[in-house]
């Protein structure tokens, strides 16, 4: 009679097994939120990919991707978010600090992500760093902590240099808090900064002709969805106003740009793929610190250089990372 038992408890066992092996396992469903345009955001995006497939998650396989980008329309952020809510995703990736704010009014349940933000305890998104409390942890860019390194380059780089003009989205409020940290840092480099407010594409022009008429002898451009997505006008304007122009992006001087001083973006998108991993295996992201990068990156464009009339320090070229000839 007991091995009756058995051998039923046995059979019961193994065709439980079968049929859970049966069973389709469920297909992990990943919101990816952004204010840049789907082409201004691919090489962003193919790194993100990059780093899922390192850890073996392979697009339209065992992995699913719902896009949405708003274009650089900074008010369809939160509709945009709530579509990915009501897709039942679960993680939702954000770039910014704007993004992650968009998808945390939508949610306090799905686990967020955030790549690049800026001073995500300042802006309250996390509590602190090491324990970010909620729903939401990631990565930082820490682009308002390093505004001081790049107009002490920008420094080192123009002889003479008193007056930086700061080109800066004014519809996104998360670059207000940007300029007040850049001007504290002017300020200790004796440097003026000069606010060249843009709000929309139209604004590119007469922010530029401001910057010639006040005599500013640089630029500096903070990066969000609306610069990002202009940035070869940017870098054109900035050439025919002869302004060396110091940006947060490398991909601003791959496009033409003078300088750029920062992390690598797509260091980041890649790493945040660690991030995504963790939740879908059960980590909370209460408990996942917030990370910073610890590496950084000057490039330079000696050819843009040139076409100003700028002659770049040699002892700046042997600090740089990468440079364009």
């Amino acid at each position: 009679m007991c091995k009756k038992i058995v051998v039923g408890l046995l059979l019961t066992v193994i065709l439980l097994t079968i049929a859970e092996a049966q069973q389709p396992k469920k297909v992990p469903r990943i919101g990816y939120l952004s204010a840049l345009s789907q082409p201004a955001d691919s090489y962003r995006s193919e790194a993100f990919r990059q780093g899922l497939r390192e850890l073996g998650y392979i697009e339209k396989k065992n992995i699913t991707i719902e896009y949405r980008y708003a274009d650089g329309k900074l008010d369809l952020l939160p509709e945009l978010a709530a579509e990915l809510v009501r897709l039942k995703v679960d993680i939702i990736v954000t770039q910014s600090a704007l993004d992650a704010y968009a998808a945390r009014q939508s949610t306090i349940r799905i686990p967020i992500v955030m790549t690049a933000s800026g001073d995500a305890v300042g802006t309250g998104l996390v509590a602190s760093l090491a324990r970010p409390g909620g729903n939401i942890t990631g990565l930082t860019a820490l682009s308002r902590e390093l505004s001081g390194k790049r107009l002490e380059l920008l420094k080192e780089t123009v002889r003479g240099l008193s007056r930086v003009a700061v080109l800066w989205n004014a519809a996104n409020p998360d670059k207000a808090r940007d300029v007040e940290e850049a001007q504290l840092q002017a300020r200790t480099l004796g440097l003026e900064l000069q606010s060249l407010e843009i709000r929309d594409p139209n604004d590119f022009d007469g922010a530029f002709q401001t910057a010639t008429r006040k005599r500013a002898g640089a630029l500096l451009t903070l990066a969000d969805s609306l610069t990002i997505i202009h940035q070869s006008r940017i870098v054109d304007l900035a050439a025919k106003s002869r302004l060396p122009a110091m940006h947060e992006q490398r991909e601003f001087v791959e496009a033409g740009g003078l300088m750029a001083y920062g992390p690598s973006l797509l260091g980041l998108f890649r790493r945040i793929a660690t991030y995504v991993d963790k939740i879908l295996k059960g980590a909370k992201p209460a408990d996942l610190p917030v990370e910073q990068p610890m590496q950084f990156e000057l490039v330079i464009n000696l050819k843009t250089a040139k076409n100003i009339g700028l002659i770049i320090p040699p002892e700046l070229l042997v600090r740089a990372n990468k440079v364009i000839k």
